[in-house]
């Protein structure tokens, strides 16, 4: 089966498991995508309403619109037993003022919060690498604050090319559980962005967002000055590189393009966007373009998702099972006392 089959087929929502998993900061739903696909009822919140809509209009689950605050009340928090997301990234990523704590943004206390309060059996988080470099003290903070409310709690960076999705692409995924977890399996296979998109890289109809000259030279001073080896654009051969919403949305230097036969160059559509990202081509976005790439871009790959969802679902059997015998066995040794009682 080929990528694209893979994606369209794989990763569909199939409801099978009774209990719900919260995701907070949920953007257009790429996490709850792969949750979803893997079994789990999903319930979203997310405060920019386009890409609220996205979630809503692809996904199962439901996604409220709102701005999350510490103190935050969260529908049906007795169904909830697993809580996923991804806190804002903008003010520990490497592009950008890097404020850290002291950033509005920063969504770690609101998600603290929602585990001290609705004491899920397993939660997961993922965030840009760079908080494990010069923010790894708050990180360090993070995780201690997690481990005083029982819980064990660990955390490996992953690259998505390395679990099936076409895009160089590296976050820290943190979970927590009480039993024992194991990271899914690097696949020796690297999808390709000819795997994903070569039906459409090609094409140079109207519609296409070409670069001006003036964009071109631009790009030639940017990669004469980064001392780039081979241009920067995306090679049939190789996967891509991360896409964020800024080198999706914005015209900049680092913006992901193709090159045609031609030698004109042009930007990448949304929908080679979110193939690149691992969303099935039947997914479908809201609002306008620079929204669009904005969600693709902020997203969790879909297929990343799915992968870690089987993780921790596999998690959460065994802490059920764990759960189960307890009872069993407080059953058992209370029938015993009974009985020694009634003798």
């Amino acid at each position: 089966m080929s990528y694209v089959e893979d994606i369209n087929t794989l990763l569909i929502p199939n409801i099978s498991e009774s209990i719900l998993v919260l995701d907070l900061f949920a953007g257009c739903g790429g996490l709850s995508l792969g949750f979803e696909a893997a079994g789990f009822k999903t319930m979203g919140y997310e405060c920019v309403d386009s890409a609220a809509d996205t979630y809503n209009k692809n996904l199962t689950g439901t996604c409220t619109c709102d701005t999350l605050s510490v103190g935050y009340e969260y529908h049906d928090t007795d169904c909830i037993d697993i809580v996923i997301g991804g806190p804002p990234c903008q003010p520990f990523s490497r592009i950008g003022i890097q404020k850290g704590i002291d950033d509005a943004r920063d969504g770690f206390p609101i998600f603290i919060d929602a585990i001290k309060r609705i004491r899920p059996k397993v939660f997961l988080f993922e965030n840009v690498q760079n908080i494990l470099g010069r923010h790894k003290w708050y990180f360090d903070l993070i995780l201690k604050e997690l481990r005083g409310l029982g819980y064990i709690v660990e955390y490996r960076v992953l690259n998505a090319v390395d679990y099936g999705v076409p895009q160089n692409r590296e976050r820290v995924i943190t979970v927590g559980h009480k039993s024992s977890f194991s990271f899914p399996k690097r696949e020796a296979y690297k999808v390709t962005v000819g795997d994903a998109i070569g039906d459409t890289m090609q094409n140079s109809d109207d519609t296409n967002h070409f670069l001006t000259p003036e964009q071109e030279r631009y790009i030639q001073v940017y990669e004469a000055k980064s001392h780039c080896i081979n241009p920067r654009d995306l090679y049939a051969d190789k996967p891509a590189r991360t896409l964020t919403c800024r080198n999706l949305a914005g015209a900049t230097s680092d913006m992901q393009r193709v090159k045609l036969p031609d030698g004109r160059r042009r930007r990448i559509t949304q929908r080679e966007a979110a193939r690149l990202q691992s969303f099935p081509d039947w997914f479908v976005f809201c609002g306008n373009e620079t929204r669009q790439f904005t969600q693709i871009g902020n997203a969790v790959p879909p297929l990343l998702a799915y992968k870690l969802a089987l993780a921790v679902k596999e998690t959460y059997s065994l802490i059920e099972r764990s759960e189960e015998e307890i009872f069993s066995i407080n059953h058992i040794h209370n029938g015993l006392f009974s009985d020694f009682y009634e003798n």
